[in-house]
């Protein structure tokens, strides 16, 4: 056995270490397992999290209106009306996203556990929210930064979120595109005994929950009811399950809870050729599809990011129209923002004109911007890899190939990913894991709330799959 394979053999040791979770405790059948018990027992309740939130500067972000751009939706629309549409300004936190949230009760629940310090895989704006908790909180943090291909090549982007994690004093191990982030990540945490502040683990959704609750009761202090929707970028599944949840908990359950990501289907997210043909780090489709259908595939036994149970819709937009967007936001709006949130804010602008005018879209987030994120280096360095940067339609958008500029405001729209094809996916993969053909009525039970399916859909998909129910 090579040193790799003996570290992977002790993974699950490893994590346990470095989270402090038994996940084998959660297991209820051949398949299923307790996820509301697995939250539940995070230990802290939605006031204690935003308790924890507030003595460090998180949450509490303001609710923007976007006048402008709302008023160009309905110049274009069909029907000459579009709802209004809102954005979270989760810039406003410590280190410039969401992130902080989820960051924030990881790293408050590491330092009541006593371990001196806290990493992070992450290419992200996460890797920068966990580090300023730890300068906060007096803990060490090391990210592990998945950055390059085999020439050591980078995308301005991800270049420049780790050069924010160094500014916040974080030791940053830069890698390339494969398996080495995971093996590299476990030796961390083994020899460091650091905490393993995970995207995925329950802490972190928790954290998000107080985002979802403050937008119903922004929403129903400014307008006395609660948004139509809510847009919300979707990678990893962490941010649709947590402000998902916060809405529930706040008893906006009618609100519709609708996912968006970049289109980048035909691109592999650890090929190291297709690595520099994408021009997008996070909300995208080679994260956000693998991980709804599959999402126990992150660094922790049973990841708390579970998007199928609360999407309502799922939609992509085109790299173009992400790019032309944030021109729009700053042009219109004189806000300056990231490319996650315009992801969501592409998709609100063109599902907003399936609305009247009473109603109210919040786009769910908004991220710092920096030099590398500008959309000027980030197409700069697609055309260095060759692709194709011009003006026209986005849906001629093939990724990897060329990047379509919308030429006008009426060429921007969404295309819906059929939501069933995503479910029944999701229970393949997880028929795939069964030793033998059988499942148990409690895993049906689970399969039903993973998936917003009748028990007796459930049963029929099972059944094409020649699976018994003992």
């Amino acid at each position: 056995m090579n040193k790799y394979e003996e570290l992977m053999e002790r993974k699950n040791e490893i994590i346990l270490k470095s989270i402090g979770i038994d996940y084998g405790k959660y297991e209820t059948g051949k398949l299923s397992f307790d996820y509301e018990g697995l939250m539940k027992d995070v230990g802290y309740c939605l006031e204690e999290v935003r308790e924890i939130q507030n003595e460090v500067g998180v949450g509490n972000t303001p609710l923007i209106e976007l006048k402008n751009i709302t008023k160009l939706a309905r110049k274009i629309s069909k029907t000459g009306h579009a709802a209004r549409i809102f954005v979270k300004d989760e810039s406003c936190n410590p280190s410039g996203s969401f992130k902080d949230r989820r960051a924030s009760i990881s790293v408050y629940d590491a330092m009541k556990r006593g371990y001196i310090g806290v990493g992070a895989a992450t290419s992200g704006n996460y890797g920068a929210a966990v580090a300023s908790q730890a300068n906060i909180r007096g803990l060490k943090c090391i990210i592990a930064n998945e950055c390059y291909d085999s020439k050591k090549i980078g995308q301005p982007e991800i270049l420049e979120k780790g050069r924010k994690c160094e500014g916040l004093g974080a030791e940053v191990i830069r890698l390339s595109v494969g398996p080495e982030l995971f093996y590299t990540y476990l030796k961390i945490l083994e020899d460091t005994k650091y905490y393993n502040a995970s995207l995925y683990s329950s802490y972190g959704v928790a954290g998000i929950e107080t985002l979802g609750y403050e937008i119903a009761e922004q929403c129903r202090e400014k307008f006395g009811k609660d948004p139509d929707a809510v847009i919300i970028t979707h990678a990893g599944g962490g941010n649709v399950t947590g402000t998902a949840r916060g809405l529930i908990k706040a008893g906006a359950v009618k609100t519709k809870i609708i996912g968006a990501s970049v289109d980048l289907s035909g691109l592999h997210m650890a090929s190291d050729i297709d690595f520099n043909k994408k021009s997008f780090t996070t909300g995208h489709t080679g994260f956000g599809i693998p991980f709804m259908t599959n999402p126990d595939r992150s660094d922790v036994p049973r990841s708390a990011a579970r998007p199928l149970r609360y999407l309502d819709r799922y939609v992509t937009t085109s790299q173009g129209e992400v790019f032309w967007m944030t021109e729009i936001l700053a042009g219109l709006e004189g806000l300056e923002r990231g490319p996650a949130g315009n992801t969501s804010l592409v998709a609100a602008f063109a599902i907003a004109q399936e609305y009247d005018d009473d109603a109210i879209i919040v786009v769910q987030e908004t991220e710092y911007t920096g030099a590398g994120k500008h959309l000027i280096p980030q197409l700069n360095f697609a055309k260095d890899n060759g692709i194709k940067v011009y003006v026209g339609d986005p849906k001629e958008q093939i990724p990897g190939v060329n990047i379509v500029i919308p030429s006008h405001p009426e060429v921007v729209t969404v295309t819906d990913v059929d939501m069933e094809g995503l479910k029944n996916s999701y229970i393949k993969n997880c028929v795939n894991k069964l030793i033998d053909n059988k499942v148990e009525k409690v895993d049906i039970k689970f399969l039903s709330l993973e998936t917003k399916l009748s028990m007796e859909k459930i049963g029929e998909i099972l059944k094409q799959h020649n699976i018994e129910i003992d």
